[in-house]
């Protein structure tokens, strides 16, 4: 079954994985009306495995990027969606074959404006005594989970995949590993020209934003695993340690509108817990100064930012 979906893959050098990703999909009960590939390759590679799914009942529109980040390649993939709903896909996933079905008959109302996957092996587990006290200090009172939330200076947490729960439970933000959007709740623009490169955040302003609006769901039963591969935009560990810092801090102040001091020190609590948490192993040890690094570099762009934004 063909529905009004255009799907949009942002991928660059990664053949291998768009190829697994494309035989999935492929093979989905409900299948999207549009495939768009979106490629900032350096190479030829994604171009010739398109090729190879020529004669796949599979519609494909392959569109070459000067840009690379998956928020621009994602922009530049609406450009060619011609369908009323947009799914956002990573090129390293691997979905069962309902997964398309369970997303877009979580669409049960003209309120629900995204519907995401559940990632099987990245979601919310039960926090320990430190991890569950941070939650109540960021939060500032107790739940009996904070599954989906976003706490504190934005925090956001994974939801959480437990067989008490229905298949469609309501978030407060969803990642663009594997989301369904209705095109009319998105905003406009859909992203930020602040989210550039890697993008950390990008996703949940996005979904954020439409809360504003429309509900949120993770569909609890429409299973992905997500192996998340290594990048030339991961290994600088002090500009991802910036980053990290400055686009929370963007969040927090311009997105959640979260401003003043209050949250400014729940800001340095949570960087400051990150940081410690990590310190497990020899060699986040020996990362540890240029973690610093970033962190210093990101406290001098997020005082350019009070300037330029007054918070």
């Amino acid at each position: 079954m063909t529905i009004g979906v255009s799907a949009i893959i942002a991928t660059r050098d990664r053949p291998e994985f768009l190829r697994r990703t494309l035989s999935q999909l492929e093979r989905q009960t409900f299948r999207p009306s549009q495939i768009i590939i979106i490629d900032a390759s350096e190479s030829e590679g994604t171009k010739s495995t398109i090729n190879e799914f020529k004669d796949a009942e599979l519609n494909t529109i392959y569109v070459k990027s000067q840009n690379s980040g998956a928020a621009s390649q994602r922009i530049v993939g609406l450009e060619h969606a011609s369908e009323p709903f947009i799914w956002f896909l990573d090129d390293d996933i691997i979905m069962e074959e309902d997964c398309s079905k369970k997303l877009w008959e979580g669409f049960t109302g003209d309120q629900v404006g995204a519907v995401n996957a559940m990632i099987s092996n990245q979601r919310y587990t039960k926090p320990g005594r430190i991890t569950r006290f941070m939650y109540l200090l960021m939060h500032g009172r107790t739940l009996a989970t904070y599954a989906g939330k976003v706490i504190g200076p934005a925090w956001n947490l994974l939801p959480e995949d437990e067989a008490v729960l229905p298949d469609y439970v309501r978030c407060e933000w969803l990642n663009t590993t594997c989301t369904m959007y209705k095109r009319k709740a998105l905003p406009n623009p859909v992203f930020s020209d602040f989210f550039r490169g890697y993008s950390m955040f990008e996703d949940l302003t996005l979904s954020v934003s439409i809360a504003k609006h429309y509900t949120l769901l993770n569909a609890r039963t429409a299973r992905i695993i997500h192996e998340s591969q290594s990048g030339t935009h991961k290994d600088n560990v002090a500009e991802i340690s910036r980053m990290a810092l400055v686009n929370r801090y963007y969040v927090m102040t311009r997105i959640l509108q979260r401003c003043g001091w209050k949250y400014n020190l729940k800001l340095f609590l949570l960087e400051t817990f990150g940081i410690t948490t990590s310190l497990r192993t020899r060699q986040n040890w020996l990362q540890l100064p240029k973690v610093l690094h970033g962190k210093i570099l990101g406290l001098k762009e997020i005082n350019n930012m009070k300037s330029d934004y007054g918070v």
